[in-house]
């Protein structure tokens, strides 16, 4: 046996044993523990279409962030007036992403200018004229600013999104963006979407603010609310069943005294009184100090908890509370307690989102797209080897042998890569089949010319694997850019096909060009023909 023989053979059985070790934990699952820790542990995924599960597709409202932003920096050009002793009498953002400015003394452009070049470059003076005795005018955000704070929404949400599937408990996700402002959103396996949906797209933006007991809520509700004050509702459940019976208005003073970005844990807890979930909060030192200033500052009064604008509970602060904890109470059901843990833990997303398109499928559905697409693999792959048994006799089954180890190069490659399979991956599978025999197809044709030609059966068949190499690479090369491009920029099934078809490219040309010399070598050496039929 040659030397050049003995190692490509040593070559193809290395990958033949690689490829059975990453492909035995997912076609056999009750394997022994023993066995686990040796073999590789990843397995092949199953796509929304196969296993079942939810397809989300997001929009992240990156205006609402813009807006937000806005109206942080305005209370930031207040407490810089207040710093540099510049009397204003206005500082408001409105709703075209805009600030409204107003000077006291008209004297004061020239430093109210040079402040904003020092400490807010993230600030345009859009107009700026003198009104009066005072100043008035326009300030917006820069372009780059509103750019970086859209983008910013986008990777926070992604994140936060990201960390809530991970506690809900879905094995294998996938959450990508796609564009400027939107992610995709796959969660396999997943039987209860509305619950989901509702973790998914909780924007879970927790302030403490007080309640104005000063002011009439009757009077509000029928003339508005005054000035400062705004009025929210608490939701009256009637049981944990979760039924909503009716809303209590409260008069909820604008100002947020602290939001939830201090939180470091959140966690459910049952009332010993009725027996109910509710939340309980646990923030950094930063937090506790803050909280301990906050209710010793206002005892006596009544500090709402609020989430999404809406009030959870409005208890009296009684005294000073230390330690760094607080409670959100409130008939939930323990799912809808578990719910507000995750999402709190995960952190509130910078904007809200809104489903964009939605898609579930069931499991039964999923299992009968497995058992189908595999018995159109089994029924396509077992019509190629028949014909092409009959075809080309002793060549034909040595383009078998090469395509069912094709097969088993593919399913260990999305096993290796942690890939998932698609019904469009299968389809992939199907194509790459065929296109593995198109390049025997071609080798043999080479082999058949000049095997008229007179040569034996050695040299037409080293002649024809050296004139068709060529050829095969072109052809598979070409297909793959493709694939690649597909997988790139393609999306869902597109993305799904494109993953199959590039493994199946490489594997073909692998087996078709490598595996099927070597055995052609062995059948030479062994069998010594005088002549090829083929």
């Amino acid at each position: 046996m040659s030397t050049s023989l003995k190692y490509r053979s040593l070559f193809i059985a290395v990958i033949i044993i690689i490829a059975g070790l990453y492909i035995t934990p997912s076609v056999i699952t009750d394997l022994p523990a023993w066995l686990t820790k040796i073999l590789p542990s990843k397995q092949i995924r199953y796509g929304l279409d196969l296993q079942g599960g939810m397809h989300l597709v997001l929009e992240v409202q990156s205006d609402v962030a813009v807006q937000s932003a806005l109206g942080r920096t305005a209370q930031d050009i207040k407490e810089i007036l207040k710093e540099d002793k510049i009397p204003y009498l206005a500082v408001k953002p409105i709703e075209n992403k805009k600030i409204f400015i107003r000077l006291a003394r008209s004297d004061d452009q020239k430093a109210f200018e040079s402040i904003l070049t020092e400490k807010l470059d993230i600030i345009n003076i859009q107009k700026l004229a003198a009104r009066g005795n005072g100043l008035e005018g326009w300030l917006e955000l820069t372009h780059e600013e509103i750019t970086r704070i859209k983008k910013s929404a986008l990777e926070q949400s992604l994140e936060v999104i990201r960390n809530r599937v991970d506690e809900f408990g879905v094995s294998e996700p996938e959450i990508i963006p796609q564009g400027e402002n939107r992610i995709l959103v796959q969660l396999p396996g997943v039987n209860d979407p509305d619950r989901a949906k509702g973790l998914i797209g909780k924007t879970a933006l927790l302030e403490f603010k007080l309640v104005d007991d000063t002011g009439d809520i009757n009077s509000a509700l029928k003339n508005g609310p005054p000035m400062g004050d705004e009025i929210l509702y608490k939701e009256i459940r009637k049981d944990r069943s979760g039924k909503l019976i009716s809303r209590e208005p409260f008069l909820i003073k604008k100002h947020t005294m602290m939001t939830g970005e201090y939180i470091t844990n959140a966690l459910v807890r049952i009332s010993h009184e009725d027996n109910t979930p509710y939340v309980v909060l646990k923030f950094d030192n930063r937090g506790a100090k803050l909280f301990k200033r906050l209710t010793g500052s206002h005892v006596r009064e009544r500090l709402a908890i609020i989430l999404d604008n809406k009030v959870h509970s409005a208890p009296v602060i009684n005294e000073e509370i230390g330690g760094g904890e607080a409670s959100i109470t409130g008939r939930f059901t323990m799912d809808e307690a578990s719910d507000l843990a995750i999402a709190l833990r995960a952190g509130a997303l910078p904007a809200p989102v809104k489903i964009l398109e939605e898609r579930t499928v069931g499991p039964s559905l999923g299992r009968d797209s497995i058992e189908k697409g595999f018995f159109s693999i089994l029924i396509g792959g077992i019509c190629v080897i028949m014909f092409m048994a009959f075809y080309y006799r002793i060549a034909g089954i040595i383009a078998d042998i090469a395509l069912v180890l094709n097969i088993l190069l593919i399913m260990a490659g999305l096993a290796l890569f942690g890939a998932t399979l698609t019904l469009p991956g299968i389809a992939g599978i199907i194509l790459t089949i065929g296109m593995a025999v198109d390049a025997n197809v071609i080798i043999f044709e080479r082999i058949r010319e000049e095997v008229r030609l007179g040569k034996t059966p050695i040299n037409a068949t080293d002649a024809g694997f050296s004139k068709a190499f060529l050829t095969i690479v072109d052809a598979n090369v070409t297909t793959l850019i493709v694939a690649l491009v597909l997988f790139e920029f393609g999306t869902g099934p597109v993305k799904g096909f494109a993953v199959t078809l590039s493994i199946g490219i490489i594997a073909s040309m692998f087996t078709a060009i490598m595996v099927s010399r070597v055995i052609f070598d062995y059948y030479f050496r062994i069998c010594k023909p005088k002549e090829l039929i083929i």
